[in-house]
């Protein structure tokens, strides 16, 4: 018995190591590894990088420099850390060469299409989910060619002008009551087992969950679009409707 018990744990350690081995040779399989370890839980960008609590990183047009950046230095202004100080360079370009994988990039086979902008919506793009604006940046509410959180519908009629942007009309807010307090929010869901909206009190919005037929409605909200877009100003703005414009073609 003892035999038998030696050599079935010699087996497993053997194909343990071979996996393992596999692994190093190939820097996707290893990255795969280590971000099912650091990155593939629900609170984070979930298994595959189909997105969890952290948004989606699959097939989202990321090219190598903003990968490789993002992962080593993270993103100034939310939960996304950098990893240069507590992986090894190993385990960190196999991390970026995964998550490169994931945005057809090396080896995954056929990168996909990228889309072709101007020069003036190109730099919309990048104004559109610059970080460097913490959450007063588009891409906080809105996703446009896979770049962005979907809190609100798709853009489907790009406004003329920069100030139409601001001017914006917000018919889908309404106020929330739930309780004592009030809240401007965009509703998702109202069913039998539970109420789940956006509360837009502050930035980013906070998707809530209430007991059903615990939350009032009152059409209108003193919520307004130009209150969040602040951060940007004309010139900027009118590339990001160039952006938009070109995009959503």
């Amino acid at each position: 018995m003892k035999l038998i018990a030696v050599t079935v744990f010699l087996a497993g350690a053997a194909v343990a190591q071979t996996a393992g081995d596999s692994a190093k040779d190939d820097p996707v399989k290893q990255g795969e590894q280590v971000f099912g370890r650091t990155c593939a839980n629900g609170y984070c960008h979930g298994l595959k990088g189909v997105a969890g609590g952290a948004p989606r990183l699959a097939a989202r047009g990321f090219d190598q420099t903003y990968i490789n950046n993002t992962v080593n230095r993270g993103l100034t202004g939310t939960s996304m850390p950098g990893f240069a100080g507590t992986l090894s360079r190993a385990d960190l370009a196999a991390v970026v060469a995964y998550v490169g994988s994931l945005n057809g990039i090396a080896g995954s086979g056929p990168a996909p299409e990228q889309r072709k902008f101007s020069a003036e919506a190109a730099r919309g793009r990048d104004l559109f989910s610059d970080s460097l604006r913490d959450f007063g940046r588009c891409s906080t509410c809105h996703e446009v060619n896979g770049i962005g959180i979907a809190v609100t519908t798709p853009i489907a009629a790009v406004p003329a002008d920069v100030q139409g942007l601001r001017n914006l009309s917000t018919p889908r807010v309404r106020t929330a009551v739930l309780g004592k307090i009030s809240m401007p929010a965009l509703g998702v869901s109202e069913g039998k087992r539970a109420t789940v909206f956006y509360d837009l009190t502050s930035a980013p919005p906070v998707l809530r969950t209430a007991d059903p037929g615990s939350v009032q409605w009152k059409e209108g909200s003193e919520w307004r679009h130009s209150a969040v877009i602040g951060a940007y100003n004309d010139t900027e703005l009118a590339e990001v409707l160039e952006y938009l414009r070109e995009a959503v073609q």
